[in-house]
């Protein structure tokens, strides 16, 4: 959803951009002292539910489903400004009796999680696509679920192998502002538990998908 606002005035406008600054500081730093507050702490952490690799028409396609915890300074965090980064990470080997697995196929994605004060919505993108929620719940509802997702072209898998796959959702810590990227160093409410979910099966032909 998309709005445009016309100023009543030129030095209206120029009050708010001044004050822009000011207030993405004062968020910064509330949700910093929120960070090294030791008062409701939780767990934070993310699981992998399920996961099946199957053949699409033209590809090899991922369904996956995680669950997601931020805990409580996470959610305190993010609502008060700070947007959160998440990496999807699959990858596919196959066995080398002479050496270490070869790579053969992967991919990674990113999303970026945040809170618009000004709608009170959050809003989860990847690239230029993008969808708004009225709660962090459905947000993170979303973000959990990966349906169709292209890991491998048709020709990267043969019919009849075995295949290895490794898969996990993680927080990206590298794409926090440089003040939060110190706080984490450390922190355990920054370190959230990544479980990675391993498992093999076999290229099934196209009409039959895959084998978890």
């Amino acid at each position: 959803m998309t709005a445009s606002f016309t100023p009543s005035c030129k030095s209206a406008s120029s009050r708010l951009l001044s004050q822009r600054p000011a207030r993405q500081l004062a968020a910064t730093l509330l949700a910093c002292v929120l960070l090294l507050c030791p008062c409701f702490a939780s767990a934070a952490e993310i699981g992998v539910k399920s996961a099946e690799i199957r053949a699409g028409e033209e590809a090899w396609l991922l369904d996956a489903e995680f669950g997601i915890d931020l805990g409580q300074r996470l959610q305190e965090v993010i609502a008060h400004g700070v947007a959160l980064y998440f990496i999807a990470e699959c990858e596919l080997t196959s066995t080398r009796w002479y050496w270490i697995d070869e790579h053969v196929a992967g991919r990674k994605q990113t999303w970026r999680l945040a809170f618009n004060a000004l709608t009170r919505q959050y809003r989860l993108s990847s690239g230029a696509l993008f969808q708004s929620f009225d709660s962090l719940e459905e947000a993170l509802g979303v973000l959990s679920r990966l349906r169709d997702w292209k890991v491998a072209d048709k020709g990267q898998l043969k019919p009849g192998e075995t295949y290895h796959a490794a898969l996990r959702l993680k927080l990206d810590l590298t794409q926090l502002p440089k003040p939060f990227q110190v706080s984490a160093l450390g922190s355990r409410d920054w370190n959230i538990s990544a479980e990675i979910r391993r498992w093999s099966f076999v290229a099934a032909n196209p009409a039959r998908g895959t084998e978890k």
